[in-house]
């Protein structure tokens, strides 16, 4: 039996249509994900596609991920190649690691190398863009109290989403509040520019920019990719359209599933026109409608059709379902929170002791907006001596040590992320207090540096005290020893080091002995390109520690993965 025969017709109809655009109106529960994983493996199976030419983005490492392994079900076994399944933020990432250098530019600065990001760029998660607006707002004398930083951050984000540079917010500005964001906004972009660095936002732009402006890249994503499919398109922000209508190219064979009901996302830059104009974007498409709802029963289905049939903008279905009756709604207003969660908590037991009566497992879940609200249901489940669990809670990712861990990897792949090394410069306590950090941000500013080149240059020209220096040297041997390590060259310095120490050791025997000035030595570089440590001029004899008999495989590793939410923890953090 052919896996179609599980569809229903308006179901396989929208699996059935592969050539041109094509916009899935899914209702809640119609059973989206099963046409969009059952039209990837008929594409594959049933009109010869190659896998790796499909493209499918979604919202969520979770989406993605279940979206794969059904498709690995239906079709695993038919070719080793795979369909690209991923979120928006982790293609991007992706698409940037292979090809962002297409967009620098000569620098005007003879000898000076290209002016624009790198493929070792990091990802700024939250807590790192706080930090950079934070130094910002510190320098601009503004206070952090009247204008918040996570404020301040959420305009950037929505001016991102939207496609404003600084200048249009500045030129738009109608008071000064604004005025002040637009400044931090510019100076956000030099800061993040500086580092070698992008926050989620930007994965979306400069990959939308990268296809915009350079053709070559543009025309090969498009030979590549010969079908898309977008899920949640109602949840597309402008930026997402765009990547999408660069990539569908000149055959526009784009499969856009969504629902104009279901767009809750408007305050986080997701924009309803997207689907609302997707005929007046591609004349030529088709819309399937999937109105049949196999999720719920008839009230609820019901219930909620009354309540959405008050949206203005929207195209309209009329969804079903064979589940007729179903249990009656109820609705309970509470004079405050305390109220609510003993009534929650009350209810939850009954339920409980009833099922218990008739042999039945009973669960039970209680839905909360903010993570503030789950102390009050906490108590009151302690109260009934009910048995919970806090599904969510602290993230990994967000424990110290955690980021402490990831802040070092990231330093040593991308020296430049003055976030993440300032984060680690004295973590643990190394003896690089305040005093110096400071003097090396003034540095910094100064000389135009990063922090990291802030170091070297206070390190070169002795701008500190010896004790402070030290301080600075060990750490900066730690990074350049995990540097060593990624490019494969600790061997070659842990040799360098050991010449070193020993004809420095030989050399000081040797003056203490005969009164002599020590034996001068020569420099080597202790990575390549680099000036280093002094070796002796005479040859080592064979009694000599040969690093040589150790050896050091360290696996290459991919730092793309942004869900995040995440899309991720990123090291990044996509992924």
């Amino acid at each position: 039996m052919s896996f179609l025969d599980e569809l229903n017709p308006q179901q396989r109809e929208a699996v059935e249509t592969t050539e041109g655009p094509v916009l899935i109106l899914a209702g809640a529960g119609s059973g989206k994900t099963r046409v969009i994983t059952f039209r990837i493996a008929y594409l594959i199976e049933k009109m010869g596609v190659m896998p790796e030419s499909i493209l499918a983005v979604t919202f969520t490492n979770k989406a993605s991920a279940e979206m794969a392994e059904r498709v690995e079900k239906l079709v695993g076994g038919l070719s080793v190649a795979k369909p690209v399944i991923s979120t928006f933020h982790s293609f991007c990432v992706r698409v940037l690691r292979r090809d962002i250098e297409a967009l620098r530019i000569p620098s005007t600065v003879p000898g000076q190398p290209p002016i624009g990001l790198t493929k070792n760029f990091v990802i700024y998660d939250e807590s790192d863009q706080q930090q950079v607006v934070k130094g910002i707002m510190r320098r601009l004398g503004l206070d952090d109290k009247q204008l918040t930083p996570r404020n301040v951050l959420s305009r950037i984000s929505w001016a991102k989403n939207h496609m404003l540079d600084p200048q249009e917010i500045y030129l738009q500005s109608g008071d000064p509040k604004t005025e002040k964001i637009a400044h931090i906004f510019e100076e956000y972009r030099k800061e993040l520019r500086k580092a070698n660095a992008m926050d989620f936002d930007d994965l979306l732009l400069e990959a939308m920019r990268l296809l915009k402006s350079v053709a070559a890249v543009r025309e090969y994503y498009n030979r590549r990719f010969q079908y898309i499919l977008v899920d949640e398109y109602q949840d597309t922000n402008r930026p997402q359209y765009e990547l999408m209508r660069l990539l569908a190219g000149d055959l526009h064979n784009v499969c856009a599933v969504g629902d104009e009901d279901q767009s809750i996302y408007s305050w986080r830059g997701a924009d309803i026109r997207n689907i609302l104009e997707f005929e007046r974007d591609f004349p030529e498409a088709k819309i399937v409608r999937l109105e049949q709802n196999y999720r719920s029963t008839q009230n609820i289905l019901e219930a909620a059709s009354v309540v959405v049939a008050n949206n203005v903008r929207r195209k309209g279905k009329n969804l079903w379902t064979a589940r007729q009756g179903g249990a009656k709604i109820g609705y309970y207003e509470a004079p405050d929170g305390e109220n609510e969660a003993l009534f929650a908590a009350d209810t939850i037991n009954r339920y409980v002791r009833q099922a218990g009566e008739n042999g039945e497992t009973a669960r039970a879940a209680v839905l909360y907006r903010t993570n503030s609200q789950s102390r009050l249901f906490e108590e009151a489940m302690r109260r009934y001596q009910l048995k919970y669990h806090v599904v969510g809670g602290f993230s990994f990712y967000e424990r110290a040590e955690i980021k402490d861990l990831i802040s070092y990897l990231k330093v040593i792949q991308n020296p430049d992320d003055s976030v993440s090394l300032l984060r680690v410069i004295n973590t643990p306590v190394r003896g690089i207090g305040k005093t110096t950090i400071e003097m090396i941000e003034r540095l910094a500013l100064e000389t135009g540096l990063s922090m990291w080149g802030a170091v070297g240059e206070a390190i070169s020209r002795q701008l500190l005290p010896a004790r402070a220096l030290a301080a600075l040297k060990s750490f900066r041997d730690l990074i350049e020893d995990g540097r060593a390590m990624l490019a494969g060259t600790f061997v070659e310095r842990v040799e360098d080091s050991a010449e070193a120490a020993a004809g420095e050791s030989a050399a000081e025997l040797r003056s203490a002995w005969t009164g002599e000035a020590p034996v001068p030595t020569r420099a080597v570089p202790t990575q390549p390109g680099q000036p280093g440590a002094a070796v002796p001029t005479q040859p080592s004899d064979d009694t000599d520690f040969d690093p040589g008999n150790f050896s050091f495989d360290f696996a290459a590793h991919d730092a793309t993965d942004v869900d995040g939410t995440g899309e991720g923890a990123r090291l990044s953090t996509i992924a």
